[in-house]
Parts: structure tokens; C-alpha cells; sequence
């Protein structure tokens, strides 16, 4: 469930003894409570605050019946509304229920029931705000949260990281796809006071054109074809927390300017509302394309371009750093195979891992130690467990850093894997038992 920190709720009604009575009785340790004597006075702070609960007055002097229940539910889709009735009024009561209120509560208050009803509606606030998180929410297993890596490049990375994320300034994370930007976002979020909440993730790739604003900032009923119901946008749902929008140079031109006028005011418009939101948000972006040179083609604006490049991360591909491939290896095969198996990479397939170039970067890798444990026999990985391109590739079995950096560590390990027997850890390795004994000398030496 989403932290159950302390919530807000509003009180709408024209009796100021009603008004103090529930404000003295609802409040605690937990609760906010704010009231309101008109309904004018009541939609302006629903719209200037984040309510999760409202207890609405059915007749007010200054509104229609059930106008402001409907300009509530349209303002804060998420929020519950409970009815304040008196006795002749539960024919609207039920009708206010059919338009999306919660519950009502009778005139005079039964306080213990009143009280019960306001923890349910919360509940069930929580429970649809955590949903919408969870749809967009990347995914944060304990596969993806980890950055790996000994590369001095990598332990930049890592100092940067632990330096910007407590900042509120936005970071722009750059690298081909694959290497790892998503894992960064986390790392920065995880490391951030926003850390209490999930953050929230969007592929500006996977938005539709037509619908990447109201994706964004959110709509409300009516505004444009196909609005049936107003909506909360991805800034709502991040709402303190962090927002992290990868692949930002596929966001539609004509949203990056809106885009820039919340970071620059920190706030925002559902599409078809007049009134600002605040945007209480941490923004993350991420990008695979050279923006420098979408900006001189026209398809980045420019003054979006040089606001969140602020504070740039660059991720070097995997080719840059191999000396971290054998980091990288152990750390797939611990998390993807069995517990219960121990799994070795012989020295000729681990070669023609160091060998290739990784196009792909961390990703391929990952899918390639993952596609190895399965034709693994015994937790052998041999050459004929890897992909053709992997042993068959121009430079296979070139790289000086197959003995240099790996080899003594993984004799070691195949040593291990047979108590000490020297003659099955030489076959598996594809050497002799002669040069075993020279190599384990050198090592001692």
C-alpha cells in the first residue's frame, strides 16, 4: 500500500458550529482538516490544495443542489466525497450517491460512525491512488535497482548520483538503450526525500500523440472527443514524489513547451480546466538520442533542451567498460539461476563474452546469462551455451582481457567447484594440468 502518512479532509458547510464541531472531532495526529463556509469558498481550495477526503454540506446558499458534488468529483477524480444531510433529505442523498459520492452521514452526528465512514473513504482513496501508481510504476525489482560496476567511469556515476538526488533539480540520463538509465532514475529517487513514495515511470515512446498531454497533466470530462470522465495525469500521480519520463526526445513537440512552463513555475492545467495546479514533483528524464542535434533539426525545443540539461548523467555503453563484464556475469548468474546451483563460465566462453562488443549493453547481457543458465549442464556455461554471434563473432577470443582480468579468479573458482582436483578443474578449463600448475605457481609467486 502506499505510505499511510497523515491525510487531508475538508469540511464544506455554512454552519460555523457544524464547521468547528467536525474540525475538533476529525482532526488528530493523522488528519488535516481545513473547512470552508460556502461552496465558492470550498471548489477554490479543492483546487489549490490535494484533498483526499471532503465532507460536503447537501445544501449550501450559494450553489445548486448537487453542482459543487459534480465540480468536486471533475476537480479530483480520486478524492471521496461524503454528504452532510439533514432529515428530509435522502431522496438526494441517494441521488448524490448515484453522481460518485462516498456515503452521507444524518444530521444530528452519530461521531463514532462519522468516523468510521472517514477512515474507509481514505482507505479507499489509497487503494485507487496506489492502482494508477502501479500502472505506471517501472519495475523496481532488486534485478533493476542495482548499478554494477568497478570502472572508474561507474564510481563517477555512482558519486554523482549520491550528490543530485537530494536536490530537486531535474537530471537528464543519457546513453544508448540498454545500458542501465532507468536503473540510474531509481538509484537517484531511492536516494531522494521522495524516497517514502514510488516513483513514477512513462515511456514517452509508448504515448499516444494525441493523447500525451492528457497522459501528462490530465483532463476533464468533456474536454475534447472521447473525455467521458475527467482523469488525474501522471504529474498527479507523482504528486512528492518523483516522475521519471525516459525516452523524452519522443515527447510530442507541441507538449515539451507545456513541459517547460512546469518546471519553470511548478505548476500545471488539466486540459479543459482554467485553474493551476501545484506541481509538487521531482522530474527525471532520459534520453538515447543526441538532443543537441534534435534541437538544430527542429524536433526538441530548445529552451526545454538547455532547462533539464542543468544536470546531465552519461552512461558509457558496456564496450567502453569491459573490465566490469565479469562483475556484471557473476552478479546475472547469482540472480537468475537456482539458489541451490553453483554456475561456473569456462575460460573460452567467458573470452568470447569479453570479446563482444554488446550492442545491446547490460540488457543483451543480462538476456544472454539468462538464456546460458538454461542450456547449462552441471552450471557449466560452455562456448556452446552463448549465442552464435557470441563464439562465431570476428573478434572472438582476441580480447587480452580474458586472462589478464578474469582468468585467475575463475581458475580459483573452478578449483573450487572440484575440492581441489586439479585434473577435472584442467579438463573443464580446456588446459593441461601442466600449465594449471604453472599458472597457480604464478599466482602464489
Amino acid at each position: 500500500m502506499i505510505p499511510d502518512k497523515s491525510y487531508n479532509i475538508l469540511v464544506i458547510d455554512d454552519e460555523e458550529p457544524i464547521r468547528r464541531l467536525l474540525q475538533n472531532e476529525l482532526s488528530n495526529s493523522r488528519r488535516n482538516v481545513h473547512i470552508a463556509k460556502s461552496g465558492e469558498e470550498g471548489i477554490q481550495i479543492v483546487r489549490d490544495y490535494w484533498f483526499d477526503v471532503v465532507l460536503l454540506d447537501l445544501r449550501l446558499p450559494d450553489v445548486k443542489n448537487l453542482e459543487l458534488l459534480i465540480k468536486i468529483r471533475e476537480s479530483v477524480p480520486d478524492c471521496e466525497v461524503i454528504m452532510i444531510t439533514g432529515h428530509g433529505d435522502i431522496d438526494s442523498a441517494v441521488a448524490a450517491m448515484k453522481l460518485g459520492a462516498y456515503d452521507f452521514i444524518r444530521k444530528p452526528f452519530n461521531l463514532d460512525r462519522l468516523d468510521i465512514i472517514v477512515e474507509k473513504a481514505h482507505q479507499k482513496v489509497l487503494l485507487a491512488r496506489e492502482n494508477a501508481m502501479l500502472r505506471h510504476t517501472a519495475d523496481s525489482s532488486k534485478n533493476s535497482l542495482k548499478f554494477i560496476g568497478n570502472a572508474e567511469i561507474i564510481k563517477d556515476i555512482h558519486f554523482l548520483v549520491q550528490k543530485v538526488a537530494p536536490a530537486r533539480i531535474p537530471v537528464l540520463i543519457t546513453g544508448e538503450s540498454g545500458v542501465g538509465k532507468d536503473v540510474i532514475a531509481h538509484l537517484i529517487h531511492q536516494n531522494s526525500g521522495c524516497a517514502a513514495k514510488p516513483m513514477i515511470a512513462k515511456n514517452c515512446a509508448s504515448l499516444q500523440q494525441e493523447l500525451a498531454r492528457s497522459e501528462l497533466y490530465g483532463h476533464v470530462k468533456g474536454s475534447f472527443t472521447g473525455a467521458t470522465e475527467s482523469r488525474e495525469g501522471l504529474l498527479a500521480f507523482a504528486n512528492e514524489s518523483t516522475l521519471f519520463l525516459d525516452e523524452i526526445g519522443e515527447l510530442p513537440l507541441e507538449v515539451q513547451a507545456s513541459l517547460l512552463r512546469v518546471l519553470e513555475t511548478q505548476t500545471y492545467r488539466r486540459i479543459g480546466e482554467k485553474e493551476e495546479r501545484k506541481a509538487n514533483v521531482r522530474l527525471l528524464f532520459a534520453t538515447n538520442r543526441k538532443l543537441v542535434d534534435e534541437v538544430e533539426a527542429g524536433r526538441f525545443n530548445e529552451a526545454l533542451y538547455h532547462r533539464i540539461n542543468a544536470f546531465t548523467i552519461e552512461i558509457p555503453p558496456l564496450r567502453q567498460r569491459k573490465e566490469d563484464l565479469p562483475l556484471l556475469v557473476d552478479y546475472f548468474l547469482t540472480n537468475l539461476g537456482q539458489e541451490s546451483e553453483n554456475y561456473q563460465v569456462v575460460e573460452r566462453a567467458m573470452a568470447a563474452i569479453l570479446a563482444y562488443d554488446w550492442p545491446g549493453n547490460v540488457r543483451e547481457l543480462r538476456n544472454v546469462i539468462e538464456r546460458s543458465i538454461i542450456l547449462s549442464e552441471n552450471g557449466l556455461i560452455t562456448e556452446r551455451c552463448l549465442p552464435r554471434e557470441l563464439v562465431e563473432g570476428p573478434q572472438a577470443h582476441k580480447s587480452p582481457l580474458a586472462l589478464n582480468v578474469v582468468e585467475r579468479n575463475h581458475i580459483l573458482k573452478m578449483l573450487d567447484f572440484y575440492d581441489g582436483n586439479k585434473q577435472k578443474a584442467a579438463e573443464t578449463l580446456g588446459i593441461s594440468r601442466k600449465t594449471l600448475y604453472r599458472k597457480l605457481a604464478a599466482y602464489a609467486s
